[in-house]
């Protein structure tokens, strides 16, 4: 590899951000609008948007496999397939290949990634919930893990601010255990669902039933028609890449608002390496990247640095960052880096089929892009249980049969196929959605003796569940089949489908925030407790997990720690 002795003098900005993904982008945006020159690196390849989309038009009968994959590449990578929903023929192309970036398994772990311009934000599920006051307490109030060193009212004013810009449609439902926020118009239920919600209100005091929170634009907003973006079209073909802009996407949304600013440059094809320490300002100064396609190791410089890599990238990152100050890893004075490893808890499923003949005559038009939802009953308010803490959502669907449930049933000739042509029953599903507890053995450490193409340490991950979610996912089993059953709806399946922690795709915590320099990685702003120019603002800063989906969270905390930044910065504290 070949040093670029002169990269002090050319390549230095007033900020780096590492990763471009859903906080990468925020923290570019952020930092461009607010003046700064910012670098933003991606270790994958660009994705244009629209351009770079080439699925986003097919209809399945254009595609050579109907929209599946064949069988080798499946094989190939035993991963990433376990993603079902996202990893096919129209959207494949977005994720990381097994084989291409290897990790171990101490514990089977599922670690799915999207290499490219825009990360996950291209393949994402868009909901999102925010937190409540609760989810910032309990921490403390149980005496499990560390406090966080904020508290919801800190964090509202800027998931207001995240929620007017990327869009977000909901209902407002003045619940204490999902705040409201700053809405479009809602999504409509349809027919089955209303009448799950009614029922519901009925039979509980403690449970409701909404449409999800998602970032679709139901109706865009000045904000976003600035920038390109249209309606959504609920075609729900939302992770071929949306050429209408309609779901929040990097692409979409803040990178075209951080290049209007003049202030970014963007590198893909840049794997970090290290971010690069000076001992005697006792400070960090840059970072080394490598190029993905000649190897060549460069040096950039910036007076900020945010690391947005997503979380065990990130933690990879700053483990590699070695220096005499920081031996373990930048930061790493407490030893938690790469500790209390988090995911949702995703294993208990649900589903049955209405019988009764109240909806023969309805149906529904288009691919709502989004579902309805069960926010967390559990040990909220007056329910105390005892055999697990924290609690569970619902993801929530229900739909008619259409012709696809010919696929598994027995029958041909004429009288089949017309029986095809008329709508089946109705379905309900639920997806238990619960917390996992942060645990000091759920780890990530560097495995220096296997190192990938680029000469990056691989990581070792060592994650699992164990009694609080086990107890928990039996009672979401339970409680998701008498809801359903006393709306009527009949059980068909009811299981735990044992999934392994990171299918989810929402890791989580091992860089955590908290109050004390000698528990935690980041302090209340994720600037790093003992060097204050470097922030990390991704799931690894998170202190535990909720059951909300968190790329809400996240969003917040970016666009707060840049506004901290760049105050501290202009008083010289930087």
């Amino acid at each position: 590899m070949n040093l670029n002795i002169k990269a002090e003098k050319v390549n230095t900005y007033d900020a780096i951000v590492i990763g471009s993904g859903i906080s990468g982008g925020w923290a570019a945006k952020e930092l461009t609008e607010k003046g700064l020159k910012t670098l933003m690196l991606e270790r994958g390849r660009d994705v244009k948007h629209i351009e770079d989309y080439p699925t986003t038009m097919s209809a399945p009968w254009e595609m050579p496999h109907r929209g599946r994959l064949p069988v080798e590449v499946i094989n190939q990578n035993p991963v990433v397939s376990k993603t079902g929903y996202a990893f096919n023929e129209y959207s494949g192309h977005f994720f990381v290949k097994d084989a291409d970036h290897p990790f171990e398994q101490v514990k089977p772990f599922d670690w799915t990634r999207g290499y490219q311009v825009g990360g996950k934000s291209l393949i994402w599920a868009r909901w999102v919930q925010r937190w409540n006051e609760t989810n910032f307490e309990e921490n403390l109030k149980e005496g499990i893990g560390v406090d966080w060193p904020i508290r919801y009212q800190d964090l509202a004013p800027w998931y207001s601010h995240v929620e007017r810009f990327i869009g977000v449609a909901g209902n407002k439902d003045g619940l204490a255990s999902l705040p409201d926020g700053a809405f479009l118009p809602p999504f409509e239920m349809n027919c089955i669902e209303s009448h799950f919600q009614k029922k519901t209100a009925e039979n509980y005091n403690d449970r409701h039933f909404i449409i999800s929170r998602t970032a679709n634009l139901s109706e865009p907003s000045k904000i976003h028609t600035d920038l390109g973006r249209t309606g959504c079209m609920s075609r729900n073909w939302c992770n071929r890449g949306c050429p209408f802009g309609a779901y929040f996407s990097t692409q979409s949304s803040t990178l075209p608002a951080a290049v209007k600013t003049g202030n970014l440059s963007l590198r893909p094809f840049s794997v970090v390496h290290s971010i690069i320490y000076d001992e005697k300002k006792g400070k960090a100064t840059g970072v080394r990247v490598i190029d993905t396609n000649t190897l060549e190791l460069t040096e950039f410089y910036a007076k900020v640095i945010f690391v947005n890599a997503a979380t065990l990238n990130s933690t990879l990152i700053l483990m590699n960052s070695i220096s005499s100050r920081f031996p373990n890893g930048l930061g790493n004075d407490s030893g938690a880096l790469g500790h209390y490893l988090m995911d949702h808890n995703y294993r208990a499923r649900i589903s049955g089929i209405y019988e009764g003949k109240d909806f023969d005559d309805h149906y529904y038009y288009g691919r709502r892009p989004t579902g309805t939802y069960v926010p967390r009953f559990r040990n909220m308010g007056t329910d105390r249980r005892k055999d697990f803490v924290r609690g569970y959502a619902y993801a929530c669907s229900g739909s008619r049969q259409g012709w696809e449930r010919g696929n598994a049933s027995d029958g041909f000739g004429a009288e089949f196929k017309e029986s095809m042509t008329k709508p089946g029953i109705w379905s309900f599903s639920m997806t238990g959605m619960g917390e996992m507890l942060p645990h000091v053995d759920n780890k990530v450490s560097v495995n220096l003796s296997k190192t990938d193409k680029w000469g990056m340490p691989t990581l070792k991950i060592d994650c699992q569940w164990r009694e609080n979610e086990n107890a928990m996912v039996l009672d979401a089993l339970n409680q998701a089949q008498e809801m359903m059953e006393s709306a009527g709806i009949k059980v068909v399946e009811a299981y735990d489908n044992h999934q392994n922690p990171g299918l989810a795709i929402h890791e989580m915590g091992t860089a955590r925030m908290g109050r004390d320099p000698k528990t935690s990685v980041l302090n209340g702003f994720n600037q790093i407790h003992a060097c204050k120019n470097v922030f990390v603002t991704d799931g690894s800063s998170m202190t535990s997990s909720a059951c909300q989906n968190p790329s809400l969270t996240y969003m917040a905390l970016t666009a707060r720690a840049v506004d901290h930044c760049v105050k501290e910065m202009k008083k010289l504290n930087l």
